[in-house]
């Protein structure tokens, strides 16, 4: 592989064959004029790795890389009308698709994970984060009257930490909507926020033996059936019915109250949950586990522009925010951020197969200053700062004729 860059081989992840069935099933070729629906691929995974940010820095990069495109099977840099006009024209089923494929290949190979309590069932975390746009400039992402927002809303395997359920909407739709839409199987356990408390959906729920953990409003109102015996780090576990009219109308089912207590943050933690056996420790780990998709969400966060982003300072903190926007419609804002999806399940990818124990930052930050360089990747994922072999000493050996 020394004849071929690290995003060379980067992209042989993709499947050619599968990425070809796609663009004649979708006919995203059919007016292409010279720029491919792979080279707009490539184009824009190149702009995630590079954390380019403008138009003009992809064209600009790929162009400096001229003669080392074909091992990417680019023919040559593109313009930057080209892009923009893709970006804005082209089909963003085309990038989903290749995202849902990409996982798949990552599931194939993620490890399990790494809890610190078993569990006999399969676990989920589901959750919602807001990626803000400046209204003015994208007036189709209304969110308030002063700001607008898309949502990623999305559900979190515990088995390698891969998605397995993403939805974009607008930023005005509530969670509990979607929630409605993720298709649990029977016997898993889901983890989630107060914005996903729908009595009707718990009751659903329960009823198809999915198991939810979630916090407990400040006002719910139930009345508690059986109390049971308490240890350890735990304050309250008792079975309760809720007793306010609409809430009991909805949600008929026996439900858990389980409250923690948090010693890190010295604080209480009040659960709720339709997980009658489970012991009150495993549903707190439960919950705790939640987090892990927050760190998800941390790993994808990148700065934006003050052009594309309206909102407080604590505002940035707080929610995902997407590189650079190359462009300002639907199309292109959806098309970059599936392209992100992409670009974070390959850096998944590289972690499963690498014996080096790699932080998502460390690894996106040698990438990028190595994305030309000439070496193995599966052996620079393993010891990225391995010295060179020294070339053999050769001494010139200068003959001289005797007179």
């Amino acid at each position: 592989m020394l004849n071929m860059s690290l995003f060379s081989q980067l992209l042989q992840i993709i499947s050619r064959k599968k990425f070809s069935a796609l663009i004649q099933k979708l006919e995203t070729d059919r007016f292409c004029k010279g720029f491919t629906s792979w080279d707009h691929f490539v184009s824009m995974l190149f702009a995630q790795f590079s954390q380019s940010k403008s138009l003009r820095e992809i064209t600009n990069g790929l162009r400096s890389c001229e003669g080392k495109l074909s091992h990417l099977g680019m023919n040559r840099a593109p313009s930057k009308s080209n892009l923009a006009y893709r970006n804005a024209k082209g089909t963003v089923e085309l990038f989903e698709s290749i995202f849902w494929d990409t996982l798949d290949q990552c599931r194939a190979i993620c490890p399990a994970g790494k809890r610190k309590f078993r569990l006999p069932f399969k676990l989920y975390s589901l959750d919602a984060s807001l990626i803000g746009l400046c209204l003015s400039i994208y007036d189709w992402a209304r969110y308030t009257s002063t700001k607008g927002a898309i949502k990623l809303h999305l559900l979190l395997d515990h088995d390698g930490y891969l998605p397995a359920f993403v939805h974009i909407t607008e930023g005005a739709v509530h969670e509990s909507r979607i929630a409605r839409m993720v298709p649990l199987q029977p016997d898993t356990v889901v983890a989630i926020d107060k914005g996903y408390i729908d009595y009707a959906q718990f009751h659903q729920w329960t009823l198809r033996r999915v198991w939810f953990v979630t916090r407990l409003k400040e006002k719910a109102r139930y009345e508690v059936v059986e109390t049971r015996l308490c240890e350890g780090n735990i304050r309250i576990d008792e079975t309760i019915r809720l007793t306010a009219p609409k809430a009991c109308k909805d949600c008929p089912s026996l439900l858990r109250h389980v409250v923690v207590w948090d010693a890190e943050n010295e604080r209480e933690i009040s659960l709720l949950t339709n997980q009658l056996n489970q012991s009150a420790t495993t549903i707190g780990a439960i919950y705790k586990e939640r987090w892990q998709i927050e760190i998800f969400f941390k790993t994808s966060r990148v700065s934006v522009p003050e052009t594309a982003f309206c909102g407080s300072r604590s505002d940035r903190q707080q929610n995902l925010q997407i590189k650079t926007f190359y462009g300002t419609s639907v199309n292109a804002v959806m098309i970059q951020f599936w392209t992100a999806m992409i670009t974070i399940l390959l850096l998944k990818f590289l972690r499963f197969k690498s014996t080096e124990d790699w932080s998502m930052s460390n690894l996106v930050a040698l990438l990028r200053m190595n994305l030309f360089t000439y070496k193995n990747l599966w052996a620079w994922i393993n010891d990225p700062f391995v010295k060179p072999e020294p070339p053999p000493d050769q001494q010139l050996n200068l003959s001289f004729g005797t007179a």
